[in-house]
């Protein structure tokens, strides 16, 4: 199929192209931004793949089928006309099937990988054969079907021609999967060797027009920050409970002075789970305590310790009674134990006549408190005394409880009922762990729907109260 190649990459797209097309890179995601050329170089990929290779499958994918058809599609029909492909004589389009085939028998694949409640776990995806795959938009799509996808590739006659397996994700800033598994370790210099990330901003690419440009400068701010300057810390979703600007503020927060102390702890066992204890004087945590793979035995007495150490009442202590934390709550009697889907509580303490809120459980009703005390700069979490795991320093701490933070929101925000959270198993798919951190700070308004009851102190006997008449004294 002999044509000439028109393609005039941008530097950032020549770097991804040099790592679409090496023999170590299996993983690479770029973007990060809006018009930094994601889309036109993914189609440009798999043409001239599909093209150069004969019998080679490759897949295109989106979150929903119409929107790749409507967006990724024409972009790939671009690229064909710029490499002179001819419907008819190079490819052929069937619409029905979402099948692209060239005419040496290679083809692409044109797929939904949005979540299917009648297919789960992606056994849809199960049947292909793939070389490669060029996913658009990856932040929109669940990261279930990127791992299904990921062992799809390689399937198809790379060992043929020595390709090496290659998953490819255009994305702009997000808050889920694509943060964890691309961002974060570019930041930090962590990726595994197979994996790599190139930012590319509105401004890398040569063919973004400056009203396109001016137009983002004018954006609001977390637009502008996201779309323009690739950061990823800010998140648009209009379903968030707590603004960026108000987590980070946690950590410099000063709150009112209290002389009441609490221990609120989420448990793990041996798995991957962090167990996090925080413990606070009124609503500030002044000591974290952070551990791994620790044996419930172990977490027991430390925080029998703890609450010895600190003179904290165990009635002014709670920990997450779902799954293991239920053996902690019956081995240290008086302690509070907290169950996310129970039924949610009636505050103690509410002004007459405000109107009754309705929430889903327990746990979205201490969330959506939890996202005002953050966002009104009533709760603080001082980092001068926090205890890490030997793996792990104090800018992750307060990365994965921003994170935490950030994924809270709520879940069906357009219909009608009580107000509920998006739940902890979508989130553990978004982040890739548990909001471990999170939760625990969360749990800490329990305290708040039911503060501890303070018992009868007797009046003194001497100084300012006088005896009663007819006492000897």
């Amino acid at each position: 199929m002999p044509h000439e190649v028109l393609f005039k990459p941008s530097p950032k797209q020549f770097e991804a192209w040099n790592l679409l097309t090496d023999q170590v890179t299996t993983e690479l995601g770029y973007g990060g931004a809006a018009s930094g050329g994601k889309s036109y170089l993914g189609c440009m990929w798999v043409a001239l793949m599909a093209s150069a290779y004969p019998d080679t499958g490759w897949l295109i994918g989106r979150k929903e089928l119409v929107n790749l058809k409507r967006t990724t599609l024409l972009t790939l029909f671009k690229v064909f006309a710029d490499l002179g492909f001819a419907s008819g004589e190079q490819y052929s389009y069937n619409q029905q099937l979402n099948t692209i085939t060239f005419s040496n028998d290679s083809v692409i694949f044109l797929f939904d990988l949005s979540y299917q409640p009648s297919d789960p776990l992606y056994t849809r995806l199960g049947g292909l054969e793939l070389t490669g795959a060029f996913v658009d938009e990856s932040n929109e799509v669940p990261y279930k079907a990127i791992d299904v996808l990921s062992t799809r590739i390689g399937r198809r006659n790379n060992e043929r021609y020595g390709l090496k397996p290659k998953l490819f994700e255009g994305f702009n800033p997000d808050k889920i999967h694509v943060y964890s598994r691309y961002y974060k370790p570019w930041k930090d210099g962590s990726f595994p060797v197979y994996r790599r990330f190139i930012k590319a901003l509105p401004t890398d690419n040569p063919f973004t027009t400056e009203d396109y440009l001016e137009q983002l400068r004018r954006a609001d701010k977390v637009t502008k920050e996201r779309l323009l300057r690739g950061n990823f810390e800010y998140d648009d979703d209009p379903n968030a409970l707590i603004g960026y600007e108000a987590i980070t503020d946690l950590f410099t927060n000063t709150v009112d002075a209290s002389s009441e102390k609490y221990l609120v702890s989420d448990v793990a066992r041996f798995g991957g789970d962090f167990i996090v204890i925080y413990l606070f004087r009124g609503f500030e945590v002044y000591r974290t305590l952070i551990y791994r793979k620790q044996g419930l035995d172990v977490t027991r007495e430390k925080i029998r310790e703890l609450l010895r150490d600190e003179q904290i009442p165990y009635s002014h202590a709670i920990v997450d009674e779902n799954g293991v934390g239920g053996g902690l709550v019956d081995d240290l009697k008086g302690i509070h134990g907290f169950v996310a889907q129970s039924r949610p509580l009636e505050p103690k303490q509410k002004p007459e006549g405000t109107p009754k809120e309705q929430y889903g459980s327990l746990k979205d009703q201490c969330t959506f408190m939890l996202a005002g005390m953050v966002n009104n700069h009533k709760i603080a979490v001082r980092t001068d005394n926090v205890t890490l795991p030997a793996d792990m320093t104090l800018a992750e701490f307060r990365e994965k409880l921003t994170e935490d933070l950030q994924q809270m929101k709520r879940k069906d925000a357009d219909k009608d009922g009580p107000l509920k959270i998006v739940p902890k198993d979508e989130v553990k798919e978004n982040i890739q762990r548990s909001p471990d951190f999170g939760d625990t700070l969360m749990m800490r308004m329990w305290f708040k729907l039911k503060p501890p009851e303070v018992g009868f102190i007797p009046p003194p006997t001497t100084g300012l109260v006088k005896p009663f008449p007819g006492i000897a004294t």
